[in-house]
């Protein structure tokens, strides 16, 4: 999981990735980037530990270096996940999975509307987007010589042919 250090949200994310791994029998191999450059000494991480997979989360540094890191999976041969809608999965990406970008602008409108009626920012309580979207890239299965079960794919939002 590509993680950029800097970004508050970081240390959480991870402490909930370990133990949501290893409570599937997983190891977590955590790589960090803090800007552009780093991203060749990551991926040189990824393939001395031999790594299987790549998971992309929502953050700014790593999803504007997104087509990079997908060309760099599609060279190794390795699935990519991203956290977040099927907009921000690359063409090679085999799974995306998170809310919408009308989710959040849903709740953002819900929030606007709340303070333009009067109610102070500080005392709204904090929402959390309630729909999420799966989206599986068969496309990218097929390459990786994956099958994805029928059970996953009946359950998909979106499926890439």
């Amino acid at each position: 999981m590509f993680i950029n250090p800097g970004n508050e949200a970081a240390a959480p994310l991870i402490t909930q990735m370990r133990a949501d791994t290893v409570g599937l029998g997983m190891e977590l191999l955590v790589v960090e980037v803090r800007g552009k450059g780093d991203f060749e000494a990551a991926f040189a991480a990824i393939r001395r530990e031999n790594t299987e997979s790549i998971l992309l989360p929502p953050e700014s540094l790593i999803q504007s270096n997104k087509d990079a890191i997908a060309g760099f999976a599609a060279t190794q041969g390795l699935p990519l996940a991203n956290v977040g809608g099927s907009r921000g999965l690359p063409t090679s990406g085999l799974i995306a999975y998170g809310p919408t970008r009308d989710e959040y602008a849903h709740l953002a409108t819900r929030y606007v509307d709340r303070i333009l009626k009067g109610a102070k920012p500080g005392d709204l309580s904090v929402e959390q987007p309630t729909r999420f979207v799966l989206t599986i890239n068969l496309k990218a299965a097929k390459v990786l010589g994956l099958t994805i079960p029928q059970s996953l794919l009946l359950r998909a939002d979106e499926v890439i042919q």
